[in-house]
Protein backbone atom coordinates (compact mmCIF):
# COMPACT_ATOMS: atom_id res chain seq x y z
CA UNK A 1 0.00 0.00 0.00
CA UNK A 2 1.55 3.24 -1.12
CA UNK A 3 0.97 6.41 1.07
CA UNK A 4 -1.67 7.96 -0.73
CA UNK A 5 -3.70 4.50 -0.66
CA UNK A 6 -2.71 4.46 3.35
CA UNK A 7 -4.08 8.20 3.44
CA UNK A 8 -7.30 7.08 1.61
CA UNK A 9 -7.96 4.47 4.13
CA UNK A 10 -7.33 6.57 6.90
CA UNK A 11 -10.05 8.93 5.78
CA UNK A 12 -12.49 6.20 5.07
CA UNK A 13 -11.98 4.86 8.53
CA UNK A 14 -12.85 8.12 10.02
CA UNK A 15 -16.19 8.83 7.68
CA UNK A 16 -18.63 8.48 10.01
CA UNK A 17 -21.12 5.78 8.79
CA UNK A 18 -24.15 7.58 9.42
CA UNK A 19 -23.74 9.45 6.18
CA UNK A 20 -23.95 6.25 4.20
CA UNK A 21 -27.79 4.91 5.02
CA UNK A 22 -28.14 3.43 1.91
CA UNK A 23 -25.51 1.39 2.45
CA UNK A 24 -26.79 -0.08 5.82
CA UNK A 25 -27.38 -3.19 6.36
CA UNK A 26 -29.07 -5.46 8.94
CA UNK A 27 -26.63 -8.25 10.58
CA UNK A 28 -28.54 -9.58 13.38
CA UNK A 29 -31.23 -9.10 15.65
CA UNK A 30 -30.66 -10.17 18.91
CA UNK A 31 -33.25 -10.05 22.39
CA UNK A 32 -33.11 -9.90 26.10
CA UNK A 33 -36.43 -9.67 28.44
CA UNK A 34 -37.16 -6.62 30.59
CA UNK A 35 -38.64 -7.81 34.64
CA UNK A 36 -40.60 -4.60 33.44
CA UNK A 37 -40.58 -3.67 36.88
CA UNK A 38 -42.92 -6.40 38.93
CA UNK A 39 -45.68 -6.38 35.57
CA UNK A 40 -45.71 -8.97 32.81
CA UNK A 41 -41.63 -9.11 31.07
CA UNK A 42 -41.45 -6.81 27.82
CA UNK A 43 -38.98 -8.41 25.13
CA UNK A 44 -36.61 -5.91 24.01
CA UNK A 45 -34.87 -6.15 20.53
CA UNK A 46 -31.61 -5.46 19.18
CA UNK A 47 -31.10 -4.86 15.67
CA UNK A 48 -27.24 -4.56 14.70
CA UNK A 49 -25.79 -3.22 11.18
CA UNK A 50 -22.71 -3.40 8.91
CA UNK A 51 -22.02 0.16 10.08
CA UNK A 52 -22.04 -0.33 13.76
CA UNK A 53 -25.18 1.50 14.53
CA UNK A 54 -27.54 -0.36 16.63
CA UNK A 55 -31.39 0.37 16.79
CA UNK A 56 -34.05 -0.45 20.06
CA UNK A 57 -37.12 -1.76 20.05
CA UNK A 58 -39.60 -3.40 22.45
CA UNK A 59 -42.84 -5.24 22.37
CA UNK A 60 -46.14 -5.19 24.88
CA UNK A 61 -45.64 -6.36 28.43
CA UNK A 62 -46.83 -9.75 28.86
CA UNK A 63 -45.38 -10.69 24.84
CA UNK A 64 -42.96 -13.14 23.94
CA UNK A 65 -39.44 -12.84 22.19
CA UNK A 66 -40.48 -15.46 19.93
CA UNK A 67 -42.82 -13.08 18.34
CA UNK A 68 -39.55 -11.12 17.44
CA UNK A 69 -37.32 -13.47 16.85
CA UNK A 70 -39.43 -15.00 14.01
CA UNK A 71 -39.02 -12.13 12.13
CA UNK A 72 -35.48 -12.57 11.41
CA UNK A 73 -34.43 -14.34 8.59
CA UNK A 74 -36.73 -11.73 6.65
CA UNK A 75 -34.85 -8.92 7.83
CA UNK A 76 -31.11 -10.25 7.26
CA UNK A 77 -29.26 -8.07 4.77
CA UNK A 78 -31.74 -5.52 4.60
CA UNK A 79 -31.50 -1.89 4.51
CA UNK A 80 -33.48 -0.67 7.82
CA UNK A 81 -33.88 2.67 6.56
CA UNK A 82 -36.74 0.93 4.39
CA UNK A 83 -39.12 1.03 7.10
CA UNK A 84 -42.32 0.75 5.22
CA UNK A 85 -41.52 -1.54 2.71
CA UNK A 86 -39.94 -4.00 5.61
CA UNK A 87 -43.34 -3.62 7.27
CA UNK A 88 -45.33 -4.27 4.93
CA UNK A 89 -43.36 -7.48 4.64
CA UNK A 90 -43.50 -8.48 8.27
CA UNK A 91 -46.46 -7.11 9.37
CA UNK A 92 -49.22 -10.22 8.58
CA UNK A 93 -47.01 -12.36 10.97
CA UNK A 94 -48.46 -9.99 14.12
CA UNK A 95 -52.15 -9.87 15.34
CA UNK A 96 -54.57 -8.44 18.15
CA UNK A 97 -52.92 -7.95 21.53
CA UNK A 98 -49.74 -9.15 22.47
CA UNK A 99 -49.13 -11.14 19.10
CA UNK A 100 -48.57 -7.98 17.70
CA UNK A 101 -45.69 -7.75 19.95
CA UNK A 102 -42.69 -8.99 17.48
CA UNK A 103 -43.99 -6.88 14.28
CA UNK A 104 -44.13 -3.44 16.64
CA UNK A 105 -40.76 -4.14 18.45
CA UNK A 106 -38.92 -4.66 14.82
CA UNK A 107 -40.91 -1.39 13.53
CA UNK A 108 -40.08 0.76 16.17
CA UNK A 109 -36.09 -0.86 16.35
CA UNK A 110 -35.92 0.31 12.16
CA UNK A 111 -37.16 3.70 13.06
CA UNK A 112 -34.99 3.88 16.05
CA UNK A 113 -31.65 2.84 13.11
CA UNK A 114 -32.55 4.93 10.63
CA UNK A 115 -33.18 7.85 12.33
CA UNK A 116 -29.83 7.39 13.91
CA UNK A 117 -28.66 6.74 9.99
CA UNK A 118 -29.92 10.24 8.85
CA UNK A 119 -29.06 12.19 12.29
CA UNK A 120 -32.66 13.08 12.66
CA UNK A 121 -35.13 12.25 15.85
CA UNK A 122 -37.55 9.88 15.01
CA UNK A 123 -40.36 12.16 15.01
CA UNK A 124 -38.81 14.00 11.99
CA UNK A 125 -38.98 10.75 10.11
CA UNK A 126 -42.78 11.56 10.59
CA UNK A 127 -43.38 15.02 9.76
CA UNK A 128 -41.98 16.95 12.22
CA UNK A 129 -43.58 17.70 15.92
CA UNK A 130 -46.71 19.10 17.23
CA UNK A 131 -45.78 19.87 20.41
CA UNK A 132 -41.84 19.54 22.43
CA UNK A 133 -43.03 17.96 25.52
CA UNK A 134 -45.66 15.14 25.94
CA UNK A 135 -48.45 15.26 28.73
CA UNK A 136 -48.68 11.72 30.76
CA UNK A 137 -51.40 10.58 32.62
CA UNK A 138 -50.56 8.69 35.65
CA UNK A 139 -52.42 5.34 36.32
CA UNK A 140 -52.11 4.81 40.23
CA UNK A 141 -52.27 1.21 41.93
CA UNK A 142 -55.84 0.98 43.15
CA UNK A 143 -57.16 0.27 47.30
CA UNK A 144 -60.47 -0.35 48.31
CA UNK A 145 -60.42 2.84 50.72
CA UNK A 146 -61.53 5.49 48.52
CA UNK A 147 -60.12 7.68 50.86
CA UNK A 148 -57.01 6.77 50.55
CA UNK A 149 -56.93 6.36 46.89
CA UNK A 150 -57.84 9.87 46.71
CA UNK A 151 -54.84 10.44 48.39
CA UNK A 152 -52.83 8.72 46.26
CA UNK A 153 -54.16 10.47 43.29
CA UNK A 154 -53.79 14.07 45.17
CA UNK A 155 -49.97 12.89 45.86
CA UNK A 156 -49.74 12.52 41.72
CA UNK A 157 -51.21 15.86 41.20
CA UNK A 158 -48.14 17.44 43.41
CA UNK A 159 -45.68 15.97 41.44
CA UNK A 160 -47.11 17.95 38.78
CA UNK A 161 -49.72 15.50 36.67
CA UNK A 162 -52.56 17.34 35.11
CA UNK A 163 -54.19 14.07 34.07
CA UNK A 164 -55.21 10.94 36.08
CA UNK A 165 -56.20 7.07 36.04
CA UNK A 166 -57.52 4.76 38.63
CA UNK A 167 -59.46 1.11 38.41
CA UNK A 168 -63.18 0.99 39.14
CA UNK A 169 -64.13 -3.15 38.72
CA UNK A 170 -66.33 -5.22 40.76
CA UNK A 171 -63.74 -6.08 42.44
CA UNK A 172 -64.96 -3.29 44.66
CA UNK A 173 -68.06 -5.15 45.54
CA UNK A 174 -66.35 -8.84 46.41
CA UNK A 175 -67.71 -10.34 49.45
CA UNK A 176 -70.84 -7.60 49.65
CA UNK A 177 -74.39 -9.34 49.79
CA UNK A 178 -76.77 -7.98 47.25
CA UNK A 179 -74.51 -6.14 45.00
CA UNK A 180 -73.66 -8.86 41.66
CA UNK A 181 -76.03 -10.92 40.38
CA UNK A 182 -74.46 -13.51 38.01
CA UNK A 183 -74.69 -17.38 37.77
CA UNK A 184 -71.91 -19.47 40.20
CA UNK A 185 -68.48 -19.55 38.66
CA UNK A 186 -68.78 -17.06 36.42
CA UNK A 187 -66.58 -14.08 37.95
CA UNK A 188 -63.79 -16.97 37.71
CA UNK A 189 -64.36 -17.70 33.69
CA UNK A 190 -61.75 -16.97 31.85
CA UNK A 191 -62.15 -18.24 28.10
CA UNK A 192 -65.12 -16.46 27.47
CA UNK A 193 -65.96 -12.86 26.56
CA UNK A 194 -66.80 -10.59 29.23
CA UNK A 195 -70.24 -9.65 28.18
CA UNK A 196 -71.05 -13.13 27.66
CA UNK A 197 -70.96 -14.33 31.27
CA UNK A 198 -74.12 -12.35 32.50
CA UNK A 199 -73.17 -10.52 35.03
CA UNK A 200 -74.97 -7.87 36.36
CA UNK A 201 -74.78 -4.98 38.61
CA UNK A 202 -78.04 -4.78 41.38
CA UNK A 203 -78.75 -0.74 42.34
CA UNK A 204 -76.81 -1.75 45.18
CA UNK A 205 -73.60 -2.45 43.73
CA UNK A 206 -74.05 0.94 41.12
CA UNK A 207 -74.70 2.74 44.07
CA UNK A 208 -71.40 1.58 45.51
CA UNK A 209 -69.37 2.26 42.56
CA UNK A 210 -70.61 5.87 42.38
CA UNK A 211 -69.58 6.72 46.12
CA UNK A 212 -66.34 5.00 45.46
CA UNK A 213 -65.58 8.04 42.61
CA UNK A 214 -67.67 10.27 44.86
CA UNK A 215 -65.07 10.53 47.69
CA UNK A 216 -61.96 10.45 45.50
CA UNK A 217 -63.14 13.66 43.42
CA UNK A 218 -63.76 14.94 47.13
CA UNK A 219 -60.48 14.36 47.31
CA UNK A 220 -58.76 15.71 44.35
CA UNK A 221 -62.03 18.30 42.97
CA UNK A 222 -62.97 18.49 39.50
CA UNK A 223 -60.45 20.87 38.35
CA UNK A 224 -58.40 17.90 37.01
CA UNK A 225 -59.47 14.87 34.42
CA UNK A 226 -59.70 11.29 35.77
CA UNK A 227 -60.31 8.41 33.82
CA UNK A 228 -62.05 5.13 34.81
CA UNK A 229 -60.70 1.51 33.84
CA UNK A 230 -60.61 -2.27 34.61
CA UNK A 231 -64.75 -2.76 35.56
CA UNK A 232 -64.13 -6.04 34.78
CA UNK A 233 -66.65 -8.79 33.40
CA UNK A 234 -69.57 -6.84 33.20
CA UNK A 235 -72.35 -7.33 31.42
CA UNK A 236 -73.66 -4.48 28.37
CA UNK A 237 -76.95 -3.37 30.11
CA UNK A 238 -75.43 -3.19 33.37
CA UNK A 239 -72.41 -1.17 32.01
CA UNK A 240 -75.40 1.09 30.44
CA UNK A 241 -76.47 1.57 33.75
CA UNK A 242 -73.31 2.10 35.32
CA UNK A 243 -71.76 4.43 33.14
CA UNK A 244 -75.51 6.83 33.25
CA UNK A 245 -74.88 6.91 37.10
CA UNK A 246 -71.03 7.67 36.54
CA UNK A 247 -72.14 10.88 34.35
CA UNK A 248 -72.47 13.10 37.06
CA UNK A 249 -68.82 12.83 37.87
CA UNK A 250 -67.39 14.84 34.56
CA UNK A 251 -65.05 11.84 33.91
CA UNK A 252 -62.49 12.29 31.22
CA UNK A 253 -63.21 8.20 29.65
CA UNK A 254 -64.63 5.00 30.53
CA UNK A 255 -62.05 2.57 29.53
CA UNK A 256 -62.55 -0.69 27.94
CA UNK A 257 -66.36 -1.07 29.87
CA UNK A 258 -66.62 -3.75 26.84
CA UNK A 259 -64.24 -5.52 24.51
CA UNK A 260 -63.28 -3.25 21.70
CA UNK A 261 -64.57 -6.11 18.83
CA UNK A 262 -68.45 -5.82 20.07
CA UNK A 263 -68.98 -2.35 17.89
CA UNK A 264 -72.69 -2.28 17.95
CA UNK A 265 -72.36 -2.84 21.72
CA UNK A 266 -70.09 0.29 21.84
CA UNK A 267 -72.41 2.11 19.45
CA UNK A 268 -75.01 0.97 22.32
CA UNK A 269 -73.49 2.52 25.20
CA UNK A 270 -72.04 5.33 23.84
CA UNK A 271 -75.41 6.90 22.52
CA UNK A 272 -76.83 5.33 26.27
CA UNK A 273 -74.52 7.98 28.32
CA UNK A 274 -72.65 11.37 28.08
CA UNK A 275 -69.07 10.36 29.25
CA UNK A 276 -66.76 9.86 26.52
CA UNK A 277 -65.76 5.94 25.54
CA UNK A 278 -61.83 4.54 25.35
CA UNK A 279 -60.57 1.48 24.01
CA UNK A 280 -57.67 0.31 21.64
CA UNK A 281 -55.11 -1.01 23.73
CA UNK A 282 -55.26 -4.80 22.05
CA UNK A 283 -56.25 -3.46 18.82
CA UNK A 284 -53.42 -4.68 16.10
CA UNK A 285 -53.07 -2.16 12.55
CA UNK A 286 -55.39 0.74 12.06
CA UNK A 287 -57.69 -1.17 10.03
CA UNK A 288 -58.80 -2.41 13.67
CA UNK A 289 -59.54 0.61 14.81
CA UNK A 290 -61.48 1.39 11.11
CA UNK A 291 -65.11 -0.02 12.40
CA UNK A 292 -65.05 1.50 15.98
CA UNK A 293 -64.44 5.78 14.09
CA UNK A 294 -66.65 5.02 11.25
CA UNK A 295 -69.64 3.95 14.01
CA UNK A 296 -68.57 7.14 16.40
CA UNK A 297 -68.47 4.07 18.67
CA UNK A 298 -65.77 5.74 20.57
CA UNK A 299 -64.19 9.07 21.54
CA UNK A 300 -61.14 8.29 22.58
CA UNK A 301 -58.70 6.39 20.60
CA UNK A 302 -56.23 4.32 23.26
CA UNK A 303 -53.63 2.50 21.50
CA UNK A 304 -50.37 0.74 22.55
CA UNK A 305 -47.97 1.35 19.49
CA UNK A 306 -45.46 -1.91 21.15
CA UNK A 307 -48.67 -3.93 19.95
CA UNK A 308 -50.85 -1.69 17.46
CA UNK A 309 -47.90 -2.02 14.72
CA UNK A 310 -45.13 0.40 15.86
CA UNK A 311 -44.40 4.13 15.66
CA UNK A 312 -45.43 4.78 12.34
CA UNK A 313 -48.84 2.58 12.12
CA UNK A 314 -49.54 4.49 15.30
CA UNK A 315 -49.37 8.06 13.75
CA UNK A 316 -51.66 6.59 11.07
CA UNK A 317 -54.01 5.72 14.02
CA UNK A 318 -53.85 9.03 15.12
CA UNK A 319 -54.82 10.58 12.02
CA UNK A 320 -57.32 8.10 11.23
CA UNK A 321 -58.90 8.88 14.16
CA UNK A 322 -59.03 12.55 13.78
CA UNK A 323 -60.66 12.48 10.28
CA UNK A 324 -63.56 11.31 12.39
CA UNK A 325 -63.60 13.80 15.19
CA UNK A 326 -61.53 11.37 17.60
CA UNK A 327 -58.46 12.08 19.67
CA UNK A 328 -55.89 9.77 20.52
CA UNK A 329 -54.28 8.54 23.76
CA UNK A 330 -51.08 6.25 24.20
CA UNK A 331 -51.52 3.32 26.13
CA UNK A 332 -47.56 2.30 27.90
CA UNK A 333 -46.64 0.01 30.47
CA UNK A 334 -42.63 -0.70 29.45
CA UNK A 335 -38.66 0.68 30.02
CA UNK A 336 -37.95 3.99 28.73
CA UNK A 337 -37.46 2.38 25.41
CA UNK A 338 -41.26 2.18 25.18
CA UNK A 339 -41.82 5.34 26.52
CA UNK A 340 -39.66 7.24 23.99
CA UNK A 341 -40.84 5.52 21.16
CA UNK A 342 -44.42 6.50 22.15
CA UNK A 343 -43.35 10.02 22.77
CA UNK A 344 -41.56 10.18 19.08
CA UNK A 345 -45.27 9.18 17.90
CA UNK A 346 -47.23 11.76 20.24
CA UNK A 347 -45.42 14.55 19.13
CA UNK A 348 -46.20 13.67 15.73
CA UNK A 349 -49.52 13.32 16.12
CA UNK A 350 -51.86 16.69 16.23
CA UNK A 351 -54.87 15.20 17.80
CA UNK A 352 -52.84 13.36 21.14
CA UNK A 353 -53.87 14.17 24.52
CA UNK A 354 -51.70 11.95 27.09
CA UNK A 355 -49.19 9.18 27.05
CA UNK A 356 -50.03 6.66 30.22
CA UNK A 357 -47.17 6.18 32.92
CA UNK A 358 -46.86 3.45 35.33
CA UNK A 359 -43.44 3.77 36.39
CA UNK A 360 -43.98 6.74 38.55
CA UNK A 361 -42.64 4.87 41.46
CA UNK A 362 -40.33 2.88 39.91
CA UNK A 363 -36.96 4.10 41.28
CA UNK A 364 -34.71 2.84 38.73
CA UNK A 365 -36.85 3.38 35.46
CA UNK A 366 -34.64 6.18 34.46
CA UNK A 367 -31.19 4.86 34.72
CA UNK A 368 -32.37 2.02 32.20
CA UNK A 369 -31.15 4.66 29.15
CA UNK A 370 -29.14 7.44 28.92
CA UNK A 371 -29.08 10.48 26.42
CA UNK A 372 -31.95 12.00 27.88
CA UNK A 373 -32.29 14.77 30.37
CA UNK A 374 -33.66 13.14 34.33
CA UNK A 375 -36.09 13.01 35.58
CA UNK A 376 -37.26 11.74 32.49
CA UNK A 377 -41.07 12.64 33.86
CA UNK A 378 -40.73 16.05 34.28
CA UNK A 379 -43.88 17.49 36.47
CA UNK A 380 -45.96 15.48 34.40
CA UNK A 381 -44.55 16.25 31.11
CA UNK A 382 -41.77 14.15 28.86
CA UNK A 383 -39.61 16.23 27.03
CA UNK A 384 -38.85 15.28 23.76
CA UNK A 385 -35.78 13.78 22.97
CA UNK A 386 -33.50 15.59 19.91
CA UNK A 387 -31.15 13.35 19.74
CA UNK A 388 -31.06 10.92 16.70
CA UNK A 389 -33.34 7.76 16.27
CA UNK A 390 -35.43 7.68 19.76
CA UNK A 391 -32.58 9.76 21.54
CA UNK A 392 -31.31 6.99 23.53
CA UNK A 393 -28.98 4.66 24.72
CA UNK A 394 -28.94 1.80 27.08
CA UNK A 395 -28.00 1.69 29.95
CA UNK A 396 -26.56 -1.79 30.23
CA UNK A 397 -25.84 -1.92 33.46
CA UNK A 398 -29.15 -1.08 34.65
CA UNK A 399 -30.36 -3.11 32.29
CA UNK A 400 -28.58 -6.29 33.23
CA UNK A 401 -30.23 -5.98 36.98
CA UNK A 402 -33.65 -5.80 35.60
CA UNK A 403 -33.47 -9.06 33.42
CA UNK A 404 -36.90 -11.36 33.69
CA UNK A 405 -35.23 -13.98 35.57
CA UNK A 406 -36.81 -16.65 33.76
CA UNK A 407 -35.10 -15.50 31.14
CA UNK A 408 -31.97 -14.60 31.75
CA UNK A 409 -29.73 -14.13 28.30
CA UNK A 410 -28.56 -10.05 27.58
CA UNK A 411 -28.57 -9.70 23.65
CA UNK A 412 -27.38 -13.12 23.38
CA UNK A 413 -26.72 -14.49 19.50
CA UNK A 414 -29.44 -16.18 17.68
CA UNK A 415 -28.11 -18.49 14.65
CA UNK A 416 -31.19 -20.59 15.11
CA UNK A 417 -33.11 -17.67 13.48
CA UNK A 418 -31.21 -17.46 11.17
CA UNK A 419 -32.32 -19.88 8.07
CA UNK A 420 -36.51 -20.22 9.92
CA UNK A 421 -38.45 -20.48 6.75
CA UNK A 422 -42.03 -20.88 5.85
CA UNK A 423 -43.50 -20.52 2.55
CA UNK A 424 -45.22 -17.28 3.49
CA UNK A 425 -46.23 -14.90 0.44
CA UNK A 426 -49.55 -14.13 -0.03
CA UNK A 427 -50.17 -14.25 -3.62
CA UNK A 428 -49.00 -18.40 -3.90
CA UNK A 429 -51.25 -19.20 -6.76
CA UNK A 430 -49.87 -16.03 -9.01
CA UNK A 431 -46.29 -16.84 -8.11
CA UNK A 432 -46.71 -20.68 -8.68
CA UNK A 433 -44.45 -21.43 -5.16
Amino acid sequence: MDASDKKSGQIENNVNPYSRPSELRITDIRTTVDENHGERPAPIVRIDTNQGIVGYGQARNGSTKTYILMLKNRLLGENPCDVDRLFRRIKQFGGHGRQGGGVSAIEVALMDLAGKAYGVPVYQLLGGRFRDKIRCYCDTPWVADPTLMGSRLKERMQRGFTFLKMDLGIQLLAGISDAVVAPAGSLEQKNMMQPLRFVHLTDKGVDLMCRYVEEVRSVIGYEIPLALDHFGPIALESCIRLAQALDRYSLAWLEDMIPWQYTRQYVRLAESCNTPLCTGENIYLKEGFMELFQSQAISVAHPDLLCSGGIMETKKIGDLAQEHGICMVIHHNTSPIGAMASVHCAAATENFVALEMHAVDVDYWDNMVRGVAKPIVQNGYIPVPQGPGLGIELNEEEIRRHIDPGDPGYFEATPEWDNEYVSDALDLHARHV
